[in-house]
């Protein structure tokens, strides 16, 4: 069981809500950082990709449909179950580091013979910089790295625990 929670600052959308996964949950998730999952919500079936929360577990967005879906709504209890994903679906590719790799061809190449699980976290620490100043320069560094045949970014916490870079959203209260 978890809370359903609402977000203090929910950007433009506010149909949205999300649960912090319990850390026992948590820990049986083949990665602290950015994982997909299958499982259902109140009984009712979903596919998600969860967050880091910072604090070794994940944190799951849960969207209007599937809060209608699962008769749930922020406040609420809800009964969670989280699997692993079979397979870890394909990542979709941000409009900036696709722009990147288009002008390289090195490093396309260096990008299609990586994991799936690698363009993740690629992607995860390009979209984990909080100006886009940061943001830019990880999208030049990722081209650079990559055209140099570097399959793995370095020095990136997935999980946010050591850096403190990743959070779940704060709850209104």
């Amino acid at each position: 069981m978890a809370q359903l929670l609402c977000p203090a600052n929910s950007g433009e959308d506010e149909s949205w809500a999300f649960l912090v996964l319990p850390k026992a949950v948590s820990e049986t998730l083949p990665r602290r950082g950015r994982t997909s999952v299958e499982g259902t919500l109140n009984g009712y079936p979903f596919q998600a990709t969860l967050d880091p929360d910072g604090h070794l577990s994940h944190w799951l967005k849960v969207g209007k449909g599937l809060q209608e879906a699962a008769a749930a709504s922020p406040g609420d209890m809800v009964a969670v179950q989280i699997f692993p994903a079979d397979t870890e679906p394909e990542p979709r590719l941000p409009d900036d580091l696709r722009e990147a790799l288009a002008t390289s061809p090195a490093a396309k190449a260096t990008w299609e013979n990586t994991t799936t699980i690698a363009r993740l976290d690629w992607i995860h620490w390009i979209e984990s910089a909080k100006q886009a100043k940061t943001r830019n320069s990880r999208v030049d560094n990722a081209r650079e790295m990559l055209a140099s045949g570097k399959k793995r970014v370095c020095c990136f916490d997935q999980s946010g625990y050591y850096s403190k870079s990743l959070s779940a959203p704060k709850a209104k209260n």
